[in-house]
């Protein structure tokens, strides 16, 4: 079975991006967020609520997988919890497209009995991989997921996330960890279909109030 077969036609990515967009987009201009970096922000993106949906997740794993199915990759993963349901999903797109790829998770701190190993799955050391990431702020979090995977001995061919946040992230993974980053989509997506939809509700707000100003014979 492949999922090429199924409604995902050229427009995925503009799909999944409405999706981001609907499930996980907020703006505050007055209040803003505080994010996992200490920064402020009047824009937050929680990925999760469109990854661990079942719309979401078919979208991410099927766009993940295009991007990554002419990779010489044996495998996906990152750093729990963000990491997680992005290398499910493409696990499992991969598998039903003739490319298995198989998990790995790299744990947030060691596990404290048995192996007490950094990574968990089924990869040896001298695979090659790509590491994924749901929102990338300063990368700090990606690159240490690059660094564990090296640690254990997977070669690591690039890192993927679903957003870039475009606050030095991606500076930093390449600089810091020597490896090529790529995201699907940017803040700046999230902001021109903002600015898109802001615009069509001050144009129906404005076509309201002329319409309530006519006159009545």
């Amino acid at each position: 079975m492949s999922l090429d077969y199924q409604v995902m036609d050229q427009d995925y990515k503009k799909s999944l991006l409405e999706t981001l967009y609907t499930r996980s987009f907020i703006f505050d201009a007055e209040k803003g967020f505080t994010l996992s970096s200490g920064q402020k922000s009047d824009v937050y993106i929680d990925a999760k609520k469109t990854v661990l949906s079942a719309e979401g997740m078919e979208g991410v794993g099927f766009a993940f997988f295009q991007e990554l199915k002419l990779e010489p990759i044996d495998g996906i993963g990152g750093m729990t919890l963000g990491a997680d349901p992005i290398a499910y999903a493409t696990a499992l797109v991969s598998t039903m497209n003739g490319k298995p790829l198989d998990v790995f998770i790299v744990r947030k701190e060691p596990k404290k009995h048995g192996t007490e190993r950094w990574i968990e799955g089924n990869l040896k050391p001298g695979a090659w991989v790509c590491v994924v990431e749901d929102v990338v702020t300063t990368g700090a979090s990606a690159i240490v997921a690059v660094q564990k995977a090296r640690e254990f001995g997977y070669q690591v061919r690039r890192v993927l996330a679903l957003v870039d946040r475009e606050e030095g992230g991606k500076e930093n993974i390449q600089n810091q960890a020597k490896v090529k980053f790529d995201a699907l989509f940017t803040k700046t997506d999230f902001l021109e279909l903002y600015r898109k939809e802001q615009k069509i509700k001050e144009a129906a707000a404005k076509k309201a109030a002329q319409q309530q100003q006519k006159p009545v014979f």
